[in-house]
């Protein structure tokens, strides 16, 4: 069975809208756009370079499809994820008929977790996911992802499109790595631990 693997920046309060640019996400009259800009050093490149190196498919939200679909097909740089991204087959999620322009794209519509867990059984690579912030909470609220790594930037907003929105299910996250880069970014890697457990600290 594939598994669902997420990659998500957020800052320190747990907002992970538009991370890379001014322009990428403004809904909510967000002013914030491209805070990770001064926080990559080799340790981040290196993780990053890492997981270009793994065999994956990605599974998109429309939002950063388009995002990526505008960009990485003709980008000047990043050599190794371009090579990776367009090549790889790209699975969209959208509540709405979309005509896919970037090479090897299909489309997600309809019952979309019964699609998604379909494709998991399939054989195959993993379903990277990347950004996407409303794919994942359809994930989260569906029990579908297998790990996050969640990359916390030593920022904070005061508001925006955070990772784990109200409604999410309550659970335990299991700390399978870590890794700090230079610049203050923690990179940790979560899978998932079961139900939340509670009780009184000291019993």
């Amino acid at each position: 069975m594939r598994k669902i693997i997420t990659t998500t920046f957020v800052t320190l309060d747990g907002v992970m809208q538009a991370p890379g640019g001014p322009e990428e996400d403004t809904s909510r009259e967000f002013k914030y756009g491209g805070w990770t800009a001064n926080y990559w050093d080799e340790i981040g490149g290196s993780v990053m370079s890492g997981f270009m190196k793994m065999p994956f498919d990605l599974l998109l939200g429309r939002k950063t499809y388009d995002i990526f679909a505008s960009y990485w097909p003709d980008a000047k740089e990043d050599g190794e994820i371009k090579e990776k991204f367009n090549a790889a087959k790209k699975y969209v999620v959208s509540h709405e008929a979309k005509e896919l322009a970037w090479n090897n794209s299909e489309l997600i519509t309809g019952d979309v977790a019964e699609r998604i867990r379909e494709l998991k059984k399939q054989d195959g690579p993993d379903l990277w996911v990347h950004g996407s912030g409303n794919l994942i909470q359809t994930l989260l609220k569906e029990n579908l992802i297998d790990r996050m790594h969640v990359w916390i930037f030593p920022v904070v907003v005061g508001g925006g499109k955070r990772l784990f929105e109200n409604g999410v299910p309550a659970q335990g996250l299991k700390l399978v790595d870590s890794k700090t880069a230079s610049t203050g970014v923690v990179i940790a890697t979560y899978e998932p631990a079961g139900e939340l457990v509670t009780g009184t600290i000291g019993e």
